[in-house]
């Protein structure tokens, strides 16, 4: 019964979080793919995340290939960020569901990234990373590199392609 009840609340503040961001309608939810890359599923390779020095990197999902932060966790824009602004539209609960991809730097060290790479000062206070002028995030939902259950969320969370692209697959 408590892992019921658990498991109730759980979705339910999963669900409010995504539609806090995006200003879609609530019925409007990611759709796992099913598909992950993680350690566990190839036990002899070392995890993304011990492998990857850089801020940003580049790997293989079931979007092709994509931008991914420094623990191989796959980036996102934001449609309601206006490139070049110089600020994040992300704030509040948006932080919590949307985490910005942030860097100790002002000159985020990249690998396989080919859009101009930049830093803003993010709503958190933080250095928040930019391609193409664009503040990046990642999703809070995604639990393993290689995860992208945030694509299309609400129709303004996007994944992020190496040249800086949106990938609206």
């Amino acid at each position: 019964m408590r892992r019921t009840i658990l498991y109730s609340i759980t979705a339910l503040v999963a669900a409010a979080t995504l539609t806090a961001c995006g200003g879609g309608s609530d019925d409007e939810t990611p759709e796992s793919t099913g598909e992950t890359t993680s350690a566990e599923e190839s036990p002899a390779e070392e995890s993304p995340a011990e492998e990857m020095s850089a801020d940003l990197s580049t790997a293989e999902t079931s979007l092709g290939t994509v931008v991914v932060d420094g623990d191989g966790m796959t980036a996102y824009y934001f449609s309601n960020d206006v490139k070049d602004s110089g600020t994040s539209a992300c704030s509040g609960d948006c932080l919590t569901a949307w985490p910005p991809i942030t860097t100790e730097s002002e000159t985020p060290t990249v690998e396989g990234v080919t859009g101009e790479i930049g830093t803003i000062t993010g709503t958190d206070g933080s250095t928040q990373i930019t391609i193409d002028g664009r503040p990046i995030y990642t999703f809070a939902q995604d639990t393993a590199p290689g995860d992208v259950n945030g694509q299309g969320v609400n129709d303004v969370w996007w994944v992020i392609a190496p040249d800086g692209a949106e990938i609206t697959d």
